[in-house]
């Protein structure tokens, strides 16, 4: 009787033990940030309705490193997920990129029409690929912002422009249109602005704002040349382990919290555009005929992103024919 007694409180503790789980999220987005804040609220919540048995640490301002350590060691287990810019993904689904194609969207009613249409099937092919996903956050238009005026792209060739390390798109995008970029991690980015390594970012204001990127270029280009976008993933050899039930919690609790936050992201970086005009930075406004020159150039790197496999022809066509029809609407 004890025997057995033992041996079923052993059972009850070894399944209570297994249920219970800490989900180690990394990101590059710096502790303190609204990412950052509304996963630490989502753990809170995910710990109250689970009894303890989910919750979420998060280890910010990529101390757990790049994009590329993050999924080794997710894939050892030392991680469970990350919050990233979708393009991170690229590599188990490469369409996952089409979103961020160059100088396709000319304001957020376009992106909301368009990503109403594809997001979720974006979200399912990754989900079959063993990657749950939990949304997708607005991460702003990237502009062009430099120490001298950019109007068009022969300005941006002759500028010496900064792009993050380990981003083959936005290198190939570069490249399609004869530009030839200094490639650096983002910790180098300020320092390599004061001295003059790089005198030309692209990136979202938001991400301007936060590491004072602003405070060394005089100008923004006002034409967005990508939308970015981000999301919270976790592995399915992770997210299996919890049960159905806390699977279901988790799901609903992170899903409603991105939704907020996607919401209020695509605010903060509406506030963060104006605020860098407000640090007296100068707008360079484009004429109709610039913008149509630039995107006459877009096709060309459209065809160079699919003979690269950054994304395919179909998703593209796909892609291209939604904001047609967007567009035709509206006329």
């Amino acid at each position: 009787m004890i025997h057995r007694l033992c041996l079923g409180v052993s059972a009850l503790l070894l399944a209570t033990s297994l249920s219970a789980m800490e989900l180690k999220i990394s990101t590059l987005y710096p502790d303190g940030t609204a990412e950052v804040n509304a996963l630490k609220r989502a753990s809170t919540l995910i710990q109250q309705e689970t009894n303890g048995r989910v919750s979420i640490r998060v280890y910010p301002g990529g101390v757990m490193g790049d994009d590329q350590a993050v999924e080794r060691r997710i894939r050892i287990g030392q991680l469970h997920g990350a919050l990233v810019q979708t393009g991170a993904l690229s590599n188990v689904f490469p369409d996952v990129q089409v979103l961020n194609a160059p100088f396709a969207f000319s304001n957020y009613d376009e992106v909301d029409y368009v990503r109403a249409e594809l997001d979720q099937d974006i979200a399912d092919a990754l989900r079959e690929r063993q990657y749950h996903t939990f949304g997708f956050v607005d991460g702003g238009f990237a502009y062009v912002m430099s120490k001298s005026p950019v109007a068009s792209v022969d300005d941006l060739k002759r500028q010496k422009l900064w792009l993050p390390a380990n981003d083959r798109f936005s290198e190939q995008v570069a490249r399609s249109f004869g530009i030839s970029p200094i490639i650096l991690g983002i910790s180098e980015v300020l320092t390599s602005l004061q001295t003059g390594t790089v005198d030309a970012i692209i990136g979202p204001p938001a991400a301007a704002l936060t590491l004072q990127w602003f405070s060394r270029v005089d100008y923004l280009t006002d034409m967005p040349l990508i939308y970015t976008v981000g999301t919270l993933y976790i592995h399915d050899r992770h997210f299996s382990r919890l049960s159905a039930d806390d699977q279901a919690v988790v799901t609903r609790i992170l899903n409603d919290a991105f939704k907020e936050l996607d919401r209020n992201s695509r605010q903060n970086n509406r506030r963060a555009y104006e605020a860098l005009l407000n640090q007296n930075i100068r707008e360079v406004n484009l004429s109709p005929d610039q913008v149509e020159s630039i995107r006459a150039n877009a096709d060309q790197a459209y065809q160079i992103l699919v003979n690269s496999g950054e994304f395919s022809q179909e998703w593209l066509d796909r892609f291209l024919a939604t904001l047609a029809a967007y567009r035709q609407e509206q006329m």
